[in-house]
């Protein structure tokens, strides 16, 4: 009496651990663009702190505090001018809304949208 052999062939395994590989892919497509953006909350966090402290807050002083975290964290977008800055009371409401797209296949690509926004300065 022969035993059958069971068991997962090339063709089987193929199959399954084709749409891990898929996820896997899109994962590190995408890990950079997140790994920015934290880098640019970051930045903006940061610099809300340093402008509490200091209490000099204005625009151009909230544009220079961010963009010198943005050279330490070598963060190249979005650039910080195209940040929305708009008064609030006594503070600075400081808005981040950008895209990024990041290329999978031939004219696949993921687009990410990212909204962050940050009170600054004055009394929160």
């Amino acid at each position: 009496m022969r035993n059958k052999q069971l068991g997962v062939t090339a063709l089987g395994w193929l199959i399954l651990l084709t749409p891990f590989a898929i996820v896997g892919y899109i994962g590190m497509r995408m890990a950079p663009m997140y790994l920015n953006y934290m880098k640019v909350v970051r930045a903006m966090d940061q610099a809300g702190g340093e402008l509490k402290t200091s209490g000099g807050a204005n625009p151009q002083g909230i544009r220079t505090a961010i963009d010198r975290h943005f050279e330490i964290d070598m963060v190249d977008y979005p650039a910080v001018k195209d940040f929305k800055i708009t008064k609030d009371g006594s503070g600075w409401v400081v808005e981040a809304n950008y895209d990024d797209e990041a290329p999978l296949f031939d004219n696949i690509s993921i687009h990410v949208n990212f909204d962050k926004v940050v009170k600054m300065g004055g009394g929160d």
